[in-house]
């Protein structure tokens, strides 16, 4: 049973990755479609490359969003409006039209023509409320029919038997002159404007319902392709009513409501799809990427990134399939190029596409847009920290999804007619909801505390708190850690390695050194040394005890992991040799062991470049008469030694850039100590 434990204990990680692992490939699976996959590809504009193909079941033809636009466009153009007619205005106008005529007219007119006027007074009344009087013209055309609502009854009259409000007078004067009545024109117009008012009003609401009852009895299919019937031979071109039968029939099949069995099948190949992508991933991480394969949180968090990226995608399709591409997709490479590197990244982002292609429909042309956007990615962002690098990034993202749209679009179409506007807007507010990777990198190294390039720029800032407590305790070892900081950036520049790492972290390398300040050369100011009252060994402790203290002082103020790597392996393995070589005057058989770093040695360029900037930088210090061969052999010197004892064994560093790394350091250190030609006297 112990051993089951131990053996259980010791396999931890590797449980773990097996459980995250099924996880992530349950909740993938969980997030996709079920239905069938069509097995075709349905190349438009191209040979059917497959054999004769022909009806599995019976299915209906799908019209096109033209037709069916078209179609709507049709019934919206012909559709009967609705106008309500008020019964009971005509009544009361003609009895207030018949009581004006008693004000306006003089009595002696009246006891002459009062009856004919009344007369011609009702009669015009009844002509202009025969179809009613309306408001607003609609703007419709004259011989537009539409229906006139009186009460429940409709009855449909052309709309230019209604009279509108704007041609009342026309048609009072012509009315007027017809009777005879031209001499009582000015009496007569004054009785009919103080009477006459609209009866006829547009009904929206019923026009609308009555409209939106048509749109939804549309049949969405035309015609019938029944079971056995050959939709395409071998070598037809797949163009027309052809390819909209075989758009129809992919519809249908992967709409099928499935059996159980059938169901089950799906499932089971989809998680092997899944499982096998993601397996893919791990052996990568596993054979190229061992320090990120053996941290449980950093893959803990690629496996987050690609979840939240399917399930992101998978929102937005259930929403609406015309917004796929908002998606930030590209957000993915530029988060893991942040905290680990260009190559995992890609081949992550490249990973997750393929998934997402599950989801998608034009599977192909969205992955083949999405890799290239993600590549696009990772060869532009350089320095993630510089925001005119992620602008100019968003901005070629962007122009890549526009010009890759542009060139699928003339393939499948044959010509640029049938471009949709708003697909460019989409690519647009993808690309600028890319920018939200900064805000989002923050929130990842507060959750999963790892750290990028972004905060490796703001523990750069000299005037940081402990930075500013070390130029205080300790000012020669902080003036030599700006030094050895200007070193290694230019160095990690000249070998493509990461500057900003290797300039932090030789910034904060020789931290442990504000505990005894003055046991260290560079902060004696004095003629009286520390070391004189201590043994060799007592004094080596003492020095080698400055790289304890400092991960001690990094952790207590909650440096990165990746910086305090800096401050561990500084020093590597090697023995403090000036005290080593004072205990060996004392007793030759001195062990070495008493006198060397505890290490580990350095485990990638970076610390490897700090290693070497550091002790050059320190020994240069000691150099009275420098010349341009001094310094070359100098530097020549201190660093094959370091090769010699092995320092570089595991930091994948190779003796080229070795080589480029004592070039940078000779050149500078020539800078530094202002040496000239030596011109012949």
């Amino acid at each position: 049973m112990s051993d089951f434990i131990n053996k259980l204990y010791k396999n931890q990680a590797l449980f773990y990755k097996v459980f995250l692992f099924v996880l992530t490939s349950v909740l993938i699976v969980y997030l996709l479609p079920k239905g069938g996959k069509f097995k075709y590809d349905i190349p438009k504009g191209k040979p059917w490359q497959y054999e004769n193909l022909y009806a599995p079941f019976d299915f209906a033809i799908l019209k096109t969003d033209e037709e069916i636009a078209a179609e709507k466009q049709d019934i919206s153009r012909s559709h009967i409006p609705y106008y309500n007619f008020d019964t009971e205005k005509p009544g009361r106008i003609k009895e207030d039209a018949l009581q004006e005529v008693q004000n306006v007219f003089a009595d002696s007119t009246l006891n002459i023509y009062e009856t004919i006027i009344d007369d011609f007074v009702a009669e015009t009344v009844d002509k202009i409320y025969e179809f009613g009087l309306l408001q607003e013209s609609d703007r419709l055309e004259p011989d537009q029919l539409v229906y006139l609502l009186k009460g429940n009854e409709a009855s449909e009259v052309a709309y230019r038997r209604i009279l509108k409000q704007g041609e009342i007078r026309g048609f009072l004067n012509d009315e007027i002159t017809n009777a005879g009545f031209s001499s009582f024109k000015t009496e007569l117009l004054e009785v009919f404007f103080n009477s006459v008012e609209p009866n006829v009003t547009f009904n929206n609401n019923l026009t609308q319902k009555e409209l939106e009852s048509k749109l939804n009895n549309i049949s969405y299919t035309r015609g019938i392709i029944e079971q056995g019937s050959r939709i395409i031979a071998k070598g037809e071109v797949v163009e027309g009513n052809k390819y909209n039968i075989l758009r129809s029939l992919k519809a249908e099949y992967e709409s099928q409501v499935w059996s159980q069995s059938n169901y089950n099948w799906i499932i089971v190949g989809y998680s092997a799809l899944v499982a096998l992508a993601l397996l893919m991933l791990l052996l990568f991480m596993r054979k190229y990427r061992v320090s990120v394969f053996e941290n449980n949180v950093k893959v803990t968090f690629i496996f987050f990134n690609i979840i939240f990226m399917v399930m992101l995608t998978t929102l937005v399709v259930n929403f609406n399939i015309d917004y796929v591409y908002v998606v930030p997709l590209c957000i993915l490479p530029l988060t893991l190029k942040a905290f680990f590197d260009a190559r995992l990244g890609l081949f992550t982002h490249v990973i997750t596409v393929l998934l997402l292609g599950f989801i998608v429909p034009n599977s192909y042309e969205y992955m083949f847009l999405q890799i290239i956007a993600g590549i696009v990615t990772i060869l532009t962002v350089s320095e993630l920290y510089k925001r005119a690098n992620l602008f100019i990034s968003v901005g070629q993202i962007t122009l890549v999804y526009i010009v890759a749209y542009f060139a699928f679009t003339v393939i499948q179409e044959g010509d640029i007619n049938d471009m949709k506007p708003e697909v460019f807007l989409t690519f647009i507010l993808g690309g600028l909801a890319t920018l939200f990777v900064q805000p989002l990198i923050y929130v990842y190294e507060k959750i999963f505390g790892m750290v990028s390039d972004m905060s490796l720029l703001e523990l750069s800032d000299t005037n940081s708190r402990l930075l500013k407590e070390l130029a205080e305790k300790a000012p020669g070892t902080f003036h030599h850690s700006l030094n050895v900081a200007n070193l290694a950036e230019a160095a990690a520049n000249e070998i493509n390695a990461n500057a900003m790492l290797a300039r932090v972290g030789a910034l904060y390398h020789d931290i442990g050194k504000m505990h005894n300040p003055t046991y260290f050369t560079e902060n004696q100011t004095t003629s009286v040394n520390s070391h004189d009252e201590l043994s060799p060994r007592e004094s080596a402790q003492i020095i080698i005890e400055h790289v304890i203290k400092g991960i001690e002082i990094a952790k207590k103020n909650n440096l990165p992991d990746r910086v305090i790597d800096f401050i561990r392996t500084h020093h590597g393995t090697t023995t403090v040799y000036y005290f080593y070589m004072k205990e060996k005057e004392i007793n030759e058989n001195a062990p070495s062991e008493d006198f060397r770093y505890p290490g580990p040695i350095p485990f990638s360029k970076e610390t490897a470049i700090l290693m070497m900037c550091d002790s050059v930088e320190a020994a240069s210090k000691s150099l009275k008469e420098p010349t341009a061969v001094l310094i070359d052999n100098f530097v020549e010197k201190i660093i094959d030694k370091q090769m010699e004892e092995g320092q570089f064994l595991n930091s994948n560093i190779t003796f080229k850039e070795i080589q480029m790394v004592k070039k940078i350091l000779k050149r500078k250190l020539k800078n530094i100590y202002h040496l000239r030609i030596e011109y012949p006297e």
